[in-house]
């Protein structure tokens, strides 16, 4: 482990913090319905979801609306437990993850249905006594997360409250610039997965940043709650749901900054929204293993800057990361080329690339070229598992183009790339398996072509 990792080791993390890092009463930390919700009531609110709780046990935390999520997270924390984070809603990976955290009880909202067995619903929130505010220890382990399945099985990750903060005061140093100390978000993205925690979690409760409860995806609901916040804005999103804002058409309220993740954002979708938004187009990079730990702005910028006191590594099979909120280092499959010590390119993913007959591409690079095609709303490339029915490696493609057909399509990707790489079968559907962050879980994929062959 590099001395740069020494931080999470040497720093006391046996001390305790409070709950919320600005602890003015009346501040707002969320806004519902235009309406705001300071840290008093959020607190209250809090106190109220740590009764019906059951101690020393991990709490499966499916709460679908931001503020009852966030409500339950904290609640969790202050009883001294853990949340678990499903990388779905699917029940097969609610399933997995209660099979394999046996003791662990589901929380949820009350209109949530189809709950497992045994679950908890919220209690109400609405005015309460005053709640002292929580103490949470730093070393305390207050999530497992869960990677999103796109190049295989979901795999789980311990975040410790410390190393939380730690990342986030780092995310914190990449808005200020463009947004302030204080500043309000709204988020398309879901606050289960690693991106919309830090975005839409951390930072309300780490600073004095309040966060719309709403989860908007189409654009009118969008620009509806950017409009019920009051200014500067943020929008976290991703660039398929950038792409859908844009696309609509709609006015957009004034935005400060664009946060974009999850995906490659292609400069001229940066150049676009930066254009009809007035905003800044801030793209961060990161994991469900690291964290945001590199950020750039792709209007201006092909290379990424670390943060602070980050390093990493290049390697054949991937990136070694080395942060001082890891307490080790971490290898990603993303294959990254070093311009300098602080700034790296981004080459693709080492699951990514194919060599076929000699030949070599990248999937990126198909897909990207498969979406730019006419017709095409969405798309992806991909190479089903090999198991002997695939003896020559052919890839496959899933569609959503209604105005357009199979061979016109294949017939015009025929005239971009080599034909060893052109997708057979390629497969018109109605839309893509994609989560609540646009990513394509390999296995949904896989499920949707087995479905479309039969």
């Amino acid at each position: 482990m590099s001395a740069v990792s020494g931080e999470i080791v040497t720093h006391k993390l046996r001390r305790a913090v409070p709950l919320l890092a600005a602890a003015d009463s009346a501040r707002p930390i969320f806004w519902r319905d235009g309406e705001p919700i300071d840290s008093e009531q959020f607190l209250v609110d809090v106190e109220r979801a740590r009764q019906v709780l059951p101690a020393k046990v991990p709490i499966l935390n499916l709460c679908e609306g931001r503020y009852e999520f966030v409500v339950a997270f904290a609640a969790v924390m202050a009883n001294g437990q853990h949340n678990l984070l499903p990388p779905s809603r699917a029940p097969q990976a609610i399933d997995e993850i209660l099979a394999a955290h046996p003791q662990s009880v589901a929380v949820a909202g009350r209109d949530a249905p189809d709950l497992p067995a045994g679950s908890i619903r919220l209690p109400a929130c609405g005015p309460g006594s005053a709640a002292a505010m929580p103490m949470i220890r730093l070393d305390q382990c207050v999530a497992v997360g869960h990677t999103s399945g796109s190049t295989g099985r979901p795999s789980a990750h311990r975040k410790l409250w410390g190393q939380l903060l730690a990342s986030n005061a780092r995310n914190m140093a990449a808005l200020r610039p463009y947004l302030g100390d204080s500043f309000q978000v709204v988020a398309t993205v879901p606050p289960q997965h690693m991106y919309g925690l830090e975005m839409s979690l951390l930072l309300p409760l780490a600073g004095a940043v309040s966060v719309a409860s709403e989860m908007p995806l189409y654009a009118a609901d969008v620009a509806a709650a950017i409009a019920a916040v009051p200014a500067p804005r943020a929008l976290v999103s991703t660039p398929l749901h950038l792409r859908m804002l844009l696309d609509a058409g709609i006015p957009v309220p004034p935005l400060a900054a664009i946060v974009s993740a999850t995906a490659p954002l292609a400069a001229e979708l940066a150049q676009r929204a930066e254009k009809q938004t007035g905003a800044r187009v801030i793209e961060v990079f990161g994991s469900t293993e690291t964290c945001v730990f590199a950020s750039r702005v792709p209007t201006h910028d092909l290379d990424w800057r670390l943060y602070d006191d980050v390093e990493v590594h290049a390697r054949p099979d991937g990136t070694r990361v080395v942060a001082p909120w890891l307490p080790a280092d971490v290898l990603l499959a993303d294959l990254i080329e070093q311009t300098d010590p602080r700034h790296f390119r981004l080459r693709g993913r080492s699951a990514d690339l194919l060599e076929i007959a000699g030949k070599r591409a990248s999937l990126a690079d198909l897909s990207r070229r498969l979406l730019a095609i006419p017709g095409v709303e969405d798309g992806v490339v991909f190479q089903p598992d090999d198991q002997g029915g695939n003896p020559a490696r052919r890839l496959a493609a899933l569609v959503v183009a209604p105005q357009i057909g199979e061979r016109e399509i294949l017939a015009r990707l025929r005239r971009q790339i080599d034909p060893v790489f052109l997708p057979r079968p390629l497969r018109r559907v109605a839309q893509l398996p994609r989560n609540g962050v646009g990513k394509l879980p390999r296995e949904a994929l896989l499920g949707l072509l087995e479905r479309e062959r039969r």
